[in-house]
């Protein structure tokens, strides 16, 4: 398979390794990268071939969120129409194991990428954070996601204020499985996926589907999509402009 913003392999005993190829934009997510995941879970799905997946990034980060270069633009969906909306909610049902393998920043909808993956295995200088209100968006289409995997208090005090979510604090919080030293992060992910083998891939498909069901009420409402089909009020249209002109918005006091 041949993508512009990812890369694509399957290990010999059933492992899909899909790692995130923007790393100049730090693997933001733009409406190319929405519609290739998305056509790539599709097949994923469908490949009985396939018993595990791993999301990883390339370069500096894992996934630093929806690509704000995108914000304002007409093009709020990836080329098969494939929405923030559709990715999550694919990945959060998806019927084989996930691990987010994550490196560096897992930022806004990155963050969510791993919240929404069954395993989150991090490097010791991991960091995720819930930035959106610092660009005057509120990340309430995120937060069922994220709610499940961090606590509502937990979602409340990092949503609200922005602050980075260092890999310690992720792994006290739920949000993270396990941190370890980042040489090792590689052979412990590689450990899970063996562990994840021994289940018998009918009865982790029914495993995941009663956990799915089961899960709290509450799931991201039909109208989530990347911030270009929401930065719309003063705030976003400030806080935007800061991000891309490396100030601080008129809001916070000097």
């Amino acid at each position: 398979m041949q993508f512009e913003t990812l890369s694509f392999a399957l290990s010999p005993r059933g492992v899909a390794e899909i790692t995130f190829n923007r790393p100049e934009r730090g693997n933001a997510l733009n409406a190319g990268m929405l519609g290739e995941l998305h056509m790539l879970f599709g097949r994923i799905a469908e490949d009985e071939g396939v018993r595990v997946v791993t999301l990883a990034g390339n370069g500096k980060h894992f996934c630093a969120g929806a690509d704000l270069t995108d914000a304002g633009r007409s093009e709020t969906a990836g080329p098969a129409g494939a929405t923030l909306h559709d990715v999550l909610q694919t990945l959060e049902s998806f019927s084989k194991p996930t691990i987010a393998v994550v490196h560096g920043g897992a930022i806004g909808a990155g963050a969510a990428i791993a919240a929404c993956c069954d395993i989150v295995m991090a490097g010791s200088g991991a960091f995720f954070s819930i930035p959106e209100v610092r660009v005057g968006i509120a990340p309430v289409r995120l937060a069922p996601l994220l709610i499940r995997a961090m606590g509502h208090r937990n979602f409340r005090r990092y949503a609200m204020t922005g602050e980075r979510i260092d890999a310690d604090e992720a792994l006290r919080i739920g949000l993270v499985h396990a941190v370890c030293p980042g040489d090792l992060l590689s052979s412990a992910v590689a450990d899970v996926a063996d562990a994840l083998l021994h289940g018998a891939p009918m009865a982790i498909r029914q495993l995941k589907s009663a956990c799915v069901s089961l899960a709290p009420s509450g799931s991201p409402p039909a109208s989530l999509d990347q911030p270009a089909g929401i930065a719309k009020s003063a705030e976003a249209i400030e806080g935007i402009a800061a991000f891309r002109e490396k100030r601080k918005p008129k809001w916070y006091p000097q």
